[in-house]
């Protein structure tokens, strides 16, 4: 009953149909319906479900109508309900009609003094409670039509009279007619049998009827010369109401549509995410759709938004918005406490700072934003005038056809057309996409390359169909087709230019598919997380507790005054009073302070090269408990250096490697004879396929034939490119032109030369392992001097002194590149197909990891064990093997493989499908290892961090056994550390059982897998994060870069402690954002991590001076700086309060206008700051002793202990202050100003000089400063200052006194604990 009751009143607030009740009869009928709950809940049961059904059913042949009409619009008006408007008409109705409704209403207002009338009067409010149930529920669900005319209590539609929808609303009308006539009894009887009342009900239900039938005769009367025409139905009572050549709609549902509409546009246009669709491109025709513009902006404001956001962010935090309503409170002529200026101006001088801090940032962002916008790019035009036109890079958009020159840009993302390669082939550096700097390889849309011209790009009919825009940077699906469907091609990641990239050799042409916000670039740049020091959360508690303070002792004020008058007005001023207690100018010390800490950092000599990009979490580094460091470039150099290869019966190293070379030198006469007398014919051809040169009997080999093959292999797979630095597009364009003569060798001849007259050749590649693998290969005989998309071309050196007296040429042996798979994360393997131009034998050559390579490659009782050894040495080791294909398995597997690049659904595993085809059986060949060195001083800086307290985490995406190898040739796991190895956990149980294992060992470092730890923090996440924070070290190899930032995200949540990630590649980014301390290598990959990190380091042992000395140095200066401002508040606040309660508990201030601005800022402020310049240990104690780090994680230098003790110092020196002024002054208040105020500046400055521990000369020259200042006031500031009594003794000795007794015993107490208890740093020194 109640929550029918509770759901009535609620539904009423919420449709603001309050009126269907507060009719005259409003009070009568409430309570009619709270006495009759029964009967009421009963009737509104019944008609809910009643017209739930009726409207349902009169709704259903009109849900196709439309609110647009272009001819007559019905009105279809069908009445269900009392209408209180029509209470006039029912005066007109017939007698017995007016006396029943008469008496029932007189009946309703005569109730309390009929005193004989109370049955009837129970029947009479029973109905009146179901007749208002029926007028409020018939409102509530009469639908949208209902609106146009609230007075109308039936249904309103608006129909449009086309000839098609009145014939089908004229053949429906007699069925509906009859249903609604049947719902409309249904309806009658339910009142009837709930109310008890039927012959009330009947009649009622006839008023109704009569009573709209005049209400719509007058409407029609009145609206006669608008041309109403009204057709009212005797069967049951509806009227049909036609307006003719009507085309003005309600003027209140009008403005609500155009109000609508124009919100929404406004949303979808400005607010609403922009949809990402898939597109085709017209080549040589701009697109018809609306693109975003090819604009870079990294602004955070423009000219109207700069001035509030920026306000905005500086009044969100507490410290700012508490000053503000100081401030404001100042314009209330009854709380004004002294001049206003002295709360405006310093709260305008930090927010001028701050406001031009991001004037200048977002300025500088600007400018180089709008350098970057206007540069130009050539734009091809169909013009035959003008080939080109020069436009800015904010003006392209997709369709436009430009060219890029070497060095340039790429200024949107592009598919590669035409370049000045005739092979189709350019060279682009990525380093600012994926931060690597090795060259990738792209390559022209073919049918596109063989064009003349580019001009003539304009002349052929073809369009471009392209991929949504995604993040994903390696990978594209896209198709290149003529409009006439003669000729289509495939298009993947290699056939585009992302924008960012560079082109490094030669001149790109492409068509731009994607700008703006929708580019590959744009679409990965993650907005890095907001960091907040904990230093800075520490203190934003501590001025809490200072705002608590101040409300308290106003209220102890107040309640000393008493609370007569109006006291809140006197609360208001107090706090007033006391707002000084809470500094403003804490945090522009703070912040200048960190800017001077990053300054210095950036300035030592030491680790030059430093750079802080985040300054304002310096002091971090000084309370780091956990880093974590990347392996590859961060520990090591990223410089591979071949070392071991292993050929399954012999393995060679650096005291072998000129054996392979003399061996590869003894048979290569016997190479270059067999492939000079190869005019085979294509019997021999398909024979030698088959099985190759040699390769059909082990024992016709000769010695060094194994070697040679191995060597040939890793000469061939490969993706690296040889260049010069006099002219690097000169190799690659020269050695193109073997594409287009396939017989002829005469064009490599200029190749050669170019690249003989180097005594070392260079070599660009996306991974350096390639390159030491190539370099070994030359380092032994077999050189790459040539190389483009279509062919590669290797040297064979030979003996020069054979013994005959001939000096014999180098060969030359040249191949055809028929396929190329490169390396990718997930295959782990990278292959490519070659053709042998002499013999014709094609060769598909194949190298990976050992954890894919061994189910390819036939059987064999080494690869296994050999890998392992190798893998325990630190050496990074490939598997290479081969296999020869005849000239129908090509073409079998050309045919699939293009058929598969075609698709456009689920073409990656398609592609995938068919090159794993060839990849079974094949022969193995050697196993390699290169080796990753050390960078310098790697050792001692992990073992200084392990003394220090701070736990170092390795992780890496490389595999187990190399990762524990690095791990203890760094000394990352101590010598007399275990190391424990967690298995393959692949289950709960399987987790449950190592982790109980690895909870008997203390001390021992863990090793986990990435798999393994994804399986432990599901299950056993708690326990797991308890084991391994434990640890002294923990390495997790096999490690993504999301794995990375959320171990990361786990320490900081389980420990609470501050984390420091150190990393040099893009993959480490993540890892360095989430951090509370991200430091960036700029090393070999690239500069993305640099640029990602809160500080910038040249190599990884600068890490232990950042930590240790100036990490430091910033946290013990912040904590120091932080406490002495908050004492400089406490001290003046007491002093103000000792006054007030002094003098009758007034709210009058003690130092007026200038004093109060002077105190913190001219007299105070310079010696304050200097604190910056304090330290207490020397840089080369910091890290002799870098057990002295360990303290400084407990935060011990700024806690509440802390804290209470400088307010208590504050509460005794104000203390003494005001009361030794009070007690000494004579006759006049101005004496008591300035002995107090006095004897505050000299408390100030002896504080200042007791604090500091090593003293500097611009210390000493802040303190004499800031005194010259105060005397030079005394004598101007006659205002505040009586002359006459300044320069008498009186003052001096009285100002002395009072100094000393404020700051003679704290002098004694430090001299007695530093004595007694002195620091461990003292001890040391």
């Amino acid at each position: 009953m109640l929550p029918w009751l509770f759901a009535f009143y609620t539904i009423i607030f919420s449709r603001n149909l309050f009126s269907t009740i507060t009719t005259p009869t409003t009070t009568t009928t409430t309570t009619a319906i709270l006495t009759n709950k029964k009967n009421f809940s009963s009737a509104v049961r019944s008609y809910i479900s009643t017209m739930l059904a009726d409207n349902e059913l009169r709704l259903r042949d009109f849900e196709e109508e439309t609110d647009d009409t272009d001819s007559e619009t019905e009105l279809l008006i069908r009445h269900s309900s009392y209408l209180p408007r029509q209470q006039a008409a029912h005066a007109t109705r017939a007698p017995s009609s007016n006396r029943r409704y008469s008496r029932l209403t007189s009946e309703h207002h005569n109730s309390n003094s009929n005193s004989n009338s109370n049955n009837h009067n129970r029947r009479t409010t029973a109905a009146q409670a179901a007749t208002t149930a029926t007028s409020f529920f018939s409102n509530l669900f009469s639908g949208k039509a209902n609106r146009l005319d609230r007075s109308v209590t039936g249904q309103v539609r608006l129909r449009n009279e086309r000839s098609r929808e009145r014939a089908r609303y004229n053949s429906n009308t007699s069925t509906e007619k009859k249903n609604a006539n049947i719902k409309l009894a249904q309806t009658a009887n339910t009142y009837r049998s709930t109310v008890g009342s039927g012959d009330y009900i009947g009649s009622m239900d006839g008023d109704v009827i009569s009573a709209t039938s005049s209400a719509v005769a007058s409407a029609n009367s009145e609206n006669s010369n608008v041309g109403l025409q009204t057709i009212s139905d005797p069967e049951n009572g509806a009227t049909t109401v036609f307006y003719q050549k009507n085309r003005r709609r309600s003027k209140q549902r009008s403005l609500g549509n155009i109000c609508k509409f124009c919100l929404c546009s406004c949303w979808r246009k400005w607010f609403a995410p922009r949809e990402l669709r898939a597109r085709t491109v017209n080549l040589g025709r701009g697109s018809p759709e609306k693109f975003p513009p090819n604009e870079i902006r990294n602004q955070k404001y423009n000219f109207l938004t700069f001035l509030p956001l920026v306000l905005f962010e500086q009044f969100r935090f507490f410290l700012n918005l508490y000053f503000l309503l100081m401030a404001l409170s100042q314009f209330i002529p009854d709380i004004r406490i002294g001049y206003p200026y002295t709360y405006w101006g310093p709260l305008s001088f930090v927010l001028m700072v701050t406001i031009c801090r991001e004037a200048v940032d977002d300025l500088r962002r600007h400018q180089r934003d709008r350098e970057v916008n206007s540069q130009k790019y050539k734009r091809l035009t169909s013009s035959e005038s003008q080939s080109f036109e020069l436009v800015p890079s904010s003006k392209l958009k997709v369709g436009d056809v430009i060219i890029v020159e070497k060095n340039e840009r790429v200024p949107a993302d592009l598919i590669l057309l035409r370049t000045s390669d005739k092979s189709g082939s350019v060279f682009v550096r990525t380093d600012q996409l994926d931060g690597e700097t090795d060259w990738k390889l792209r390559l022209a849309v073919p049918l596109t390359q063989k064009l003349n011209r580019d001009s003539d790009l304009f002349h052929i009919s073809a369009s471009v169909y392209i991929e949504k825009p995604q993040n994903d940077i390696h990978s594209f699906i896209g198709t290149f087709s003529m409009r006439n469907g003669s000729e289509e091609t495939g298009l993947n990641v290699e056939n585009t230019l992302w924008a960012n990239t560079v082109v490094a050799a030669g001149t790109a042409t492409g068509i731009v598919i994607y700008t703006g916000c929708e580019t590959r670039s744009v679409m990965n740049n993650s907005q890095p997380r907001s960091k907040v020091g904990l230093l800075d959360m520490e203190i934003n508690g501590l001025t809490k507790v200072l705002f608590c303070a101040v409300l308290g002792l106003s209220l102890v004020m107040m309640m000393l005054k008493g609370f007569n008058g109006p006291w809140y007005r006197y609360m208001f001023r107090f706090v007033l009073l006391f707002s000084y207690i809470i500094p403003i100018s804490l945090r522009v010390n703070l912040d200048m302070g960190k800017a001077f800490y990053s300054w210095q950092m950036q300035n030592d000599p030491e680790i030059q090269g430093t750079v802080v990009r985040s300054t304002t979490i310096p002091e971090e580094l000084g309370r780091i408990s956990y880093v974590l460091t990347d392996k590859t470039g961060t520990l090591t150099q990223n410089e591979m250096v071949f070392k071991k290869i292993h050929l399954g019966i012999v393995s060679h190293d650096n005291d072998t490697f000129h054996d392979v070379g003399k061996l590869i030198q003894s048979i290569a006469p016997t190479i270059l004879n067999t492939n000079a007398n190869s005019a085979l014919t294509d019997q021999q051809l398909q024979n030698s396929s088959k099985q190759g040169f040699y390769s059909g009997n082990r024992m016709r080999r000769p010695e060094g034939w194994r070697e040679w093959e191995a060597v040939k292999a890793l000469a061939l797979c490969h993706n690296v490119t040889p260049i010069t630095d006099e002219d690097d597009n000169k190799s690659v364009s020269t050695a193109s032109t073997f594409a287009s003569s396939a017989g002829s060798v005469s064009p490599t001849k200029s190749v050669i030369t170019i690249e003989s007259n180097s005594a070392e050749h260079q070599y660009q590649a996306s991974s350096p392992d390639e390159i030491a693998l190539v370099k070994w290969t030359e380092q032994v005989g077999l050189t790459l001097i040539a190389r483009d998309i279509n062919s590669m071309t290797l040297q064979l050196k030979l003996n020069k002194n054979n013994g005959s007296g001939q000096n014999l040429q180098d060969g030359v042996i040249q191949f055809q590149i028929l396929q190329l798979f490169p390396f990718t994360s997930e295959s782990k393997r990278m292959g490519i197909i070659v053709r042998d131009v002499q013999s014709g034998e094609i060769t598909f050559y194949l190298k990976g990891a050992d954890v894919v390579m061994t189910s390819i490659v036939q059987y064999n009782d080494w690869l296994s064990e050999e890998s392992g050894n190798m893998a325990r040495e630190g050496l990074r080791t490939l598997v290479v093997a081969k296999k020869i294909l005849t000239n129908d398995q090509y073409n079998d597997f050309e045919t699939r493989y293009n058929a598969a690049r075609l698709s456009v659904t689920d073409r990656v595993a398609k592609v995938a499908s068919v090159i794993e085809s060839l990849e079974r059986e094949m022969e193995l060949l050697c196993l390699t290892g290169v080796e990753d060195r050390l960078q310098d001083g790697v050792r001692p800086t992990l073992e200084l961090l392990r003394n220090a307290g701070v736990r170092v985490w390795m992780l890496t995406g490389d595999k187990l056994e190399t990762a524990c190898c690095i791990a203890k040739s760094s000394q990352l796991i101590g010598r007399n550390q275990g190391l424990h190895v967690l298995r393959s956990v692949k289950t709960r149980t399987d987790a449950h059982l190592e982790l109980n294992q690895f909870r008997r060992k203390q001390g021992h470092a863990l090793v986990v897998s990435g798999e393994s730890l994804e399986v432990c923090l599901q299950y056993y996440r708690p326990e797991f994060l308890e084991l391994a924070t434990a640890c002294p070290a923990v390495v997790c190899c096999r490690c993504s870069p999301t794995q990375k930032a959320q171990v990361v995200q786990l320490i900081q949540k389980h420990t609470g402690k501050r984390t420091c990630a150190v990393g040099d590649g893009g993959n480490d980014v993540s890892m360095i954002q989430q951090a509370d301390a991200g430091v960036g290598i700029e090393g070999r990959e690239g500069r993305q991590a640099s640029l990602a990190g809160d500080f910038s380091i040249p190599q990884f042992s600068h890490i232990a001076k950042l930590l240790l000395v100036h990490g430091r140095r910033s946290y013990k200066r912040s904590a120091a700086l932080s406490q002495f401002v908050i004492h400089r508040g406490l001290i003046i606040t007491t002093l103000q309060a000792v006054f007030s309660a002094v003098f009758y508990l007034s709210s009058v201030a003690l130092y007026q206008g200038f004093l109060m601005v002077g105190y913190s800022t001219l007299y105070t402020m310079f010696p304050v700051f200097s604190l910056v310049l304090d330290q207490d240990i020397t840089s080369s104690t910091a890290v002799t002793y870098p057990e002295l780090y360990k303290d400084l994680a407990k935060g011990r230098s700024l806690s509440y202990k802390t804290f209470f003790i400088w307010v208590l110092i504050s509460i005794y020196q104000g203390g003494v202050i005001m009361y030794g002024a009070l007690i000494l002054f004579e006759d006049e208040f101005i004496h008591i100003v300035a002995i107090s105020f006095s004897a505050l500046i000299l408390t100030e400055l002896i504080m200042v000089a007791l604090t500091v521990r090593t003293w500097h000369r611009l210390m000493v020259l802040a303190e004499l400063f800031s005194l010259a200042l105060y005397l030079i006031s005394l004598a101007v500031l006659h205002e505040y200052f009586d002359w006459e009594f300044i320069w008498s003794e009186d003052f001096l000795w009285k100002v002395s006194i009072i100094t000393l007794v404020s700051c003679l015993p704290l002098y004694i107490i430090k001299f007695l604990r530093k004595k007694c208890s002195p620091p461990s740093y003292l001890k040391l020194s």
